[in-house]
């Protein structure tokens, strides 16, 4: 395989734009990088062009080196072919591979092993190889008595030969495939609610048990076709069952199944030995293939549902960083709280902090008279222009405080509610220690939400973008997955906007396309 030829046919663009891209990957460049300053290169690939090569290239990359690990293990094993070799440098997807080389991975002892062991594989080839068979079955069988090897009777001979043969259709990469296409297409996805469990995984501890079961509600008594699931249906599925309150099933037609694998297996309608080999067909689809095929149909569905849904995290990301800010203004961020009180802190039109303090104006203090005092003399004296009031706890109890304060005093300012998703990560980052090192965490978070008026990207860099809180299921997808799509979205967007070199921080200037971290920290 010819990875950029593939590339360049699948994208409807040129071999030599692929070569030209991976050529640069290779030496080091980033996405925004080459987007932006090798165009010419290119011929004007944009970021999505960029990062699709790349994919496809990690992904085939990925291919081809499995496909020397297996060609290597089955050589060695003595069992390479022509034709399984050329089927196995054909295959373009992971999965497809996979199953031609699953006859010949090394197995744990399995019935079918076990009865090999025993002598009992030609006798599970002869009833495959004769299917006109007329003789005396009950003899033939008596052939395969080894007390020895611990086949005492004829049923225990024929057991034996049924799960060979059962393991073989298992391990049928063509059978493997129409079951896989049949489930893909046409199964039903089914839920209920389980067994009351006290030992339950709960991921939320604080939803109580009414409030935990009233959100699963809906999938207590829920089927819907494969193809029509929506991937937030899939998500919380997937949560509910880790909690232990739904029992997810795959309902399907077991008989067109069966006589899907009878046809594509055996290569004959009619047979001495048809009612066993049917028998063998139901057992090795409900015991091998199923159980297999199921997991991989799940885990198809969530990796959809991850795929849609890290999307739908990356384009709010996205948005949440490319906010505009509000610049050359100074600016009192507040982070509210009950019982720890409300942080508040000055910045001025540079973002650096002027002075900090904290105030009680809700329970169980309510100190609101000497609140209002406090954020008078910080607003008078620094000549506050705009209020950050954080969205969590107390938020809009501290909204009605400052709405009345600006309106008694006829203030020429106003507020704004900022999201403060990640202010406390970041807080008790080593970036915010250094920045400054003299304040508590609790006394930095409210400089952040300050800061995220004052330039949001320049602010929201600092915090791990999987803490910004940018969807509903982000800790239900694939982390590894999420992380790599956050960060690309984080290296975009600060070579989209730009940075001043002069004022930029080192966590800014580490996105920066061309700079490395000793480059950015100098």
């Amino acid at each position: 395989m010819h990875i950029p030829e593939v590339i360049a046919k699948e994208l409807n663009i040129s071999s030599r734009q692929v070569e030209t891209v991976i050529e640069m990957l290779k030496e080091g460049a980033t996405i925004p990088f080459i987007a932006r300053y090798r165009k010419e290169k290119t011929d004007g690939l944009d970021e999505d062009f960029l990062r699709q090569i790349e994919d496809r290239l990690n992904y085939l990359t990925l291919l081809e080196e499995r496909k020397e690990a297996i060609l290597k293990s089955i050589e060695e094993q003595g069992k390479l072919t022509d034709e399984l070799k050329a089927k196995i440098i054909a295959c373009t997807k992971l999965q497809e591979l996979e199953d031609l080389y699953l006859p010949y991975k090394p197995k744990r002892k399995t019935r079918g092993t076990i009865a090999k062991a025993k002598g009992l594989e030609p006798l599970a080839l002869f009833m495959l190889d004769n299917p006109l068979f007329s003789g005396d079955f009950d003899a033939k069988l008596a052939e395969f008595i080894n007390e020895e090897l611990g086949v005492k009777t004829i049923y225990e001979a024929l057991q034996g030969a049924k799960d060979i043969i059962a393991e073989m259709i298992s391990e049928h990469a063509e059978v493997r495939k129409v079951v896989r296409e049949i489930l893909l297409e046409s199964v039903v996805i089914k839920s209920e609610k389980t067994k009351e469990n006290a030992t339950a995984d709960i991921t939320n501890e604080k939803l109580k048990e009414k409030e935990r079961k009233e959100v699963y509600q809906v999938y207590f008594d829920f089927q819907i076709d494969i193809k029509k699931i929506k991937p937030y249906q899939i998500l919380a599925l997937n949560r509910g069952e880790r909690e232990k309150l739904l029992k997810i099933a795959l309902v399907h037609d077991e008989i067109e199944i069966h006589n899907q694998i009878k046809r594509t297996f055996l290569a004959y309608h009619e047979s001495f030995f048809m009612e066993i080999l049917e028998e063998t067909i139901a057992d090795s689809f409900k015991r091998l293939i199923f159980p297999s095929l199921e997991r991989e149909v799940r885990n198809h569905l969530t990796e959809a549902a991850d795929l849609h849904a890290i999307e739908i995290f990356a384009s709010n990301l996205r948005q949440l960083l490319l906010q505009p800010p509000i610049a050359g203004k100074i600016i009192l961020g507040i982070d509210p709280g009950f019982y720890s009180g409300s942080k508040i802190a000055v910045i001025d039109a540079t973002g650096k902090y002027l002075e900090g303090a904290t105030m009680y104006p809700h329970p169980p203090q309510n100190k609101i008279e000497e609140a209002k005092k406090i954020l008078l003399n910080f607003i008078k004296k620094y000549s506050v222009e705009v209020i950050a009031i954080g969205n969590g706890t107390a938020s809009r109890e501290t909204e009605f405080v400052i709405a009345e304060l600006i309106k008694t005093n006829k203030l020429n300012c106003h507020y704004i509610i900022v999201n403060e998703a990640g202010a406390s990560v970041y807080s008790a980052s080593a970036i915010a220690k250094k920045e400054f090192p003299e304040l508590e965490a609790s006394q930095r978070g409210n400089i952040s939400i300050a800061r995220r008026l004052l330039d949001p990207l320049a602010e929201l860099v600092k915090i791990d973008p999987k803490s910004i809180g940018v969807g509903l299921y982000q800790h239900d997808v694939d982390q590894k997955f999420l992380a790599k799509k956050l960060d690309d979205v984080v290296e975009s967007s600060v070579n989209y906007v730009g940075v001043d070199v002069n004022t930029a921080s080192t966590s800014l200037l580490n996105y920066v396309s061309g700079l490395n971290k000793r480059l950015a920290e100098n």
